[in-house]
């Protein structure tokens, strides 16, 4: 078996993507989750271990046995929306939770760690200013902030090898149809335009009154899939000690929702039925990456991240899952 590598929220969407990543590239995924919002039947690469992170006789107990050599922390709640709703519990769960996680890495001697930070840090502002320019818009992005400065102050400090990646918007599913996005509720727009076009019944778009060329919000898109790639090559680099702390990653380039539900038209032949929900809090008008910036993390250009490819798998993936 190759090193093993500590996977914090490994049974979530993201997670178990990196977690098949991780193993492809000759490494042992151990994961770690409460199975609140994750799945025990995504963890399919290495040993699955239930339990919270703040739980800190549970860490301790689970890093002695299995001794990783680096952590990839996932864990987190991260609907917006909810935030906004109970800040307490996101600031208990982001932030609190992994104070707790990190003084115990920090008790185990295990220093290096990428950190799934978000865009929505950003605000209105513009990514890729660090410090951002505006104020996240959510307790959820507050909370991703926070971490990030935590972590940037222990590595000043030489305490912690540490990277914060920036997602944009994460979306598709395993082009081996092994693993896909499984939320409740699901709040992402791909998955349930994808499922609307497959089942019927209408389409909540949220606003269509925003300053964008169509009034309707524009995200920068990325396949899962390559997110989980671009991961495990940022983990292999951090013993360089060449990385910036915290790193975007997307496109530089977004799609709107109406454009998102064109290409799925198109590419079915069919027409949906949508209608204006309003807007949701929290929600800016473009969140897109200040540049191109997954091919740098790969080391290649992405594989999955075109629109056609993101559609695509996540059509197969939940049909499959509904069996037809």
């Amino acid at each position: 078996m190759g090193p093993c590598v500590l996977v914090t929220g490994g049974a979530g969407y993201i997670g178990s993507h990196t977690c098949k990543a991780l193993a492809q590239a000759g490494f042992r995924p151990l994961t770690i989750d409460d199975l609140s919002i994750g799945h025990a039947r995504a963890v399919r690469w290495g040993p699955l271990e239930v339990g919270d992170i703040g739980d800190a006789a549970f860490v301790d107990t689970v890093l002695a046995h299995y001794r990783p050599v680096a952590t990839l922390h996932f864990a987190a709640s991260s609907i917006v929306e909810e935030s906004i709703a109970d800040p307490l519990r996101y600031y208990r769960n982001n932030v609190g939770n992994t104070l707790t996680l990190l003084d115990r890495l920090l008790a185990h001697g295990i220093r290096d760690l990428v950190f799934a930070s978000s865009a929505a840090i950003y605000g209105v502002g513009r990514p890729g200013d660090d410090p951002p320019a505006q104020a996240p818009l959510s307790p959820y992005g507050q909370s991703k902030m926070t971490v990030e400065r935590i972590l940037q102050d222990m590595r000043g400090q030489g305490a912690i090898n540490a990277v914060s990646l920036r997602y944009f918007n994460v979306c598709g599913a395993d082009p081996d149809g092994e693993i896909g996005e499984d939320h409740i509720p699901e709040t992402h727009l791909i998955p349930n335009v994808v499922s609307q076009a497959r089942t019927g019944g209408r389409l909540a778009v949220h606003g269509t009154d925003y300053p964008t060329a169509d009034g309707t919000c524009v995200r920068d898109y990325v396949h899962v899939t390559d997110l989980a790639q671009a991961q495990v090559a940022v983990l292999r680099r951090l013993a360089t000690g060449q990385l910036a702390p915290c790193l975007d990653v997307g496109h530089g380039r977004g799609a709107s929702i109406l454009e998102v539900i064109a290409a799925v038209e198109s590419s079915r032949g069919i027409r949906l039925d949508w209608y204006d929900a309003g807007r949701r809090r929290g929600d800016p008008a473009v969140l897109v990456a200040a540049a191109e910036t997954l091919p740098g993390l790969l080391g290649h250009p992405p594989r999955f991240s075109d629109m056609a490819t993101i559609l695509d798998t996540t059509w197969k993936w939940q049909t499959a899952q509904a069996g037809v």
